[in-house]
């Protein structure tokens, strides 16, 4: 059973997003809040495996709460913005978020979203790859080159961050390419040194710029 928490200042927002995720016999609503400074506390009442976060709230808004919380090694983050986001998109990666979602998307679409960031992978909505890589590009300014960095990788590590960058989890790339888990583990940290990145989101994010992952047509 997957437990969600959900923060949104539109209760609307919540209940529509509750309806949904309610529907799926693997999916368990434990808990809602509208602002993000009450997370913390809500956590501790309801012990949720992943947070949908609004990104923006009066208040704590959503980039900062995920801050904290990957801070704290807290659950995993899909944050679900609109289209007037986009500036603050490249914040929430590095924030530490692991799932990006248009409030929008489909019912399909959000529920799958869930079940990959639950099981510890990373989700991004096909439309949100292009603002959230112009917002990536305008916010770093990295000294060292896309060629450069990809030639410091092995050719597993760049197999693992085509996986990682179709939303898969370690285990299931560990079933992919036949090895043991640990070893997965042992090649995303190596590239995400590599590449100076900190989690799989800000990894994937660099894989589609650079132009080792195409998005899905």
């Amino acid at each position: 059973m997957i437990r969600v928490l959900l923060v949104d200042d539109q209760p609307m927002v919540r209940a529509g997003l509750g309806l949904i995720l309610r529907t799926q016999p693997d999916i368990q609503v434990v808990g809602e809040c509208d602002d993000g400074a009450d997370v913390a506390h809500t956590l501790t009442e309801c012990s949720p495996d992943i947070i949908c976060m609004d990104v923006r709230m009066p208040g704590i808004d959503g980039v900062e709460a995920t801050r904290r919380l990957q801070a704290a090694n807290g659950p995993p983050v899909c944050i679900l913005t609109t289209f007037g986001d986009e500036d603050v998109l490249w914040s929430a990666v590095d924030a530490g978020a692991a799932g990006f979602e248009l409030k929008s998307a489909t019912p399909e679409n959000l529920i799958e979203a869930v079940r990959t960031v639950a099981s510890g992978g990373t989700w991004i909505d096909g439309t949100l790859l292009k603002p959230i890589l112009d917002s990536y590009r305008q916010s770093t300014r990295s000294t060292t080159s896309h060629r450069t960095k990809l030639g410091a990788l092995t050719n597993r590590e760049i197999d693992v961050l085509r996986l990682m960058a179709r939303g898969s989890s370690n285990r299931e790339i560990a079933e992919h390419l036949l090895l043991a888990e640990t070893t997965v583990k042992t090649h995303v940290g190596s590239l995400f040194a590599k590449l100076g990145a900190r989690d799989r989101a800000a990894a994937i994010v660099f894989a589609y710029d650079a132009g080792l992952v195409k998005p899905r047509g």
